[in-house]
């Protein structure tokens, strides 16, 4: 059944974000993001299962923002995830400094378009300290426009996914809608590492599968990985890598399959033995999408789009609770 509220969504990647909000009840009428396997596996999975998504266009969100964000003018729901280097403790944390900074393209799209919400998400850095007059002035420039300003450190093993992988959301109402505006605030407790992928790696007949479920007994630590600049086939720096392996992961590589029967580690990876690697399907399932959600590309693309996602049980629980404030505020303007 076909929402009765709009959105776009901004530097859409693989539809983490896209997905949980449609989930919550939005009609994406534009998708877009710069990354062209990206956009493939928005298109495959659009036509895959008739979600009745719109435009969906491989570019770049300055460019749309000068020349024809205003002609969606009207949407209900401004979303994305700007790039994270500019505010990450991985990098430089240069904020507006970082040539990838897409905030200020962001807050020009709600401008032309003057939504009811705005939804964007980045990592946990752009919390820190340093930033207060950066958060500072997109609070001053969304109050301009008529929004109040809502800031929320989530974490996505609150909302079941077995990964901490904290994440902070904007959310921005119209002054009419922000009253009944609330945090989801319901936790679901999550799976562990073991728990949520041992039917895939018993899936080809793993002998120590069983074994390997009891000894990954934890939520796995924030999935990384997706850059490009140093992202690889792997599960991150030293440190992401040691964490994996604590939970019985080698997490040097990422693999093509789950682990085969006689498997009993790699060659030349001493203190790996039976740590089986994690799949791209595996990869998608500690960030939360569903088994069905198809990637397109090779591995490293598609764990590249995995990597960089944001869990789509996150983005429907918050989603579910703009859509509860455009409902509230649209039932006291009838019952008045």
């Amino acid at each position: 059944m076909k929402s009765q509220y709009t959105s776009i969504e901004l530097c859409a990647g693989a539809g983490g974000q896209a997905l949980g909000l449609h989930l919550a009840g939005f009609q994406h009428q534009l998708l877009m993001d710069i990354d062209k396997p990206a956009c493939q596996t928005l298109k495959h999975n659009n036509a895959l299962y008739d979600l009745g998504w719109g435009q969906i266009v491989e570019g770049c969100i300055e460019e749309f923002s000068k020349y024809s964000s205003h002609q969606y003018k009207g949407v209900d729901l401004v979303a994305g995830g700007v790039p994270c280097p500019p505010f990450s403790t991985a990098g430089k944390q240069l904020g507006k400094q970082d040539e990838r900074d897409l905030f200020p393209a962001a807050l020009d799209i709600v401008k032309n378009t003057q939504p009811k919400a705005v939804m964007l998400e980045n990592v946990a850095g752009l919390l820190d300290a340093k930033f207060d007059t950066y958060r500072a002035e997109i609070e001053s420039r969304l109050g301009r426009m008529g929004y109040k300003v809502f800031w929320k450190l989530l974490n996505a093993c609150d909302f079941g996914v077995p990964q901490l992988r904290p994440r902070v959301i904007l959310v921005a109402l119209k002054a009419e809608f922000a009253s009944y505006f609330v945090w989801p605030d319901d936790k679901i407790t999550p799976p562990t590492v073991g728990e949520a992928l041992y039917d895939l790696m018993a899936s080809q007949g793993w002998e120590y599968a069983a074994e390997w479920k009891q000894k990954a007994n934890k939520i796995a630590p924030t999935l990384v990985g997706g850059s490009k600049k140093h992202g690889g086939p792997d599960l991150g720096p030293t440190r992401a890598r040691r964490a994996w392996q604590a939970l019985h992961v080698n997490g040097n590589l990422v693999g093509e399959h789950p682990p085969e029967k006689g498997f009993v580690g790699y060659k030349n990876k001493v203190g790996y033995e039976y740590m089986p690697l994690l799949t791209v399907r595996m990869a998608a399932r500690i960030q939360g999408f569903p088994d069905w959600w198809e990637f397109y590309g090779k591995k490293t693309p598609a764990y590249r789009q995995v990597g960089n996602a944001l869990p789509p049980p996150v983005a429907e629980a918050v989603g579910r609770q703009i859509i509860y404030a455009l409902d509230m505020a649209n039932s006291s303007r009838l019952a008045a």
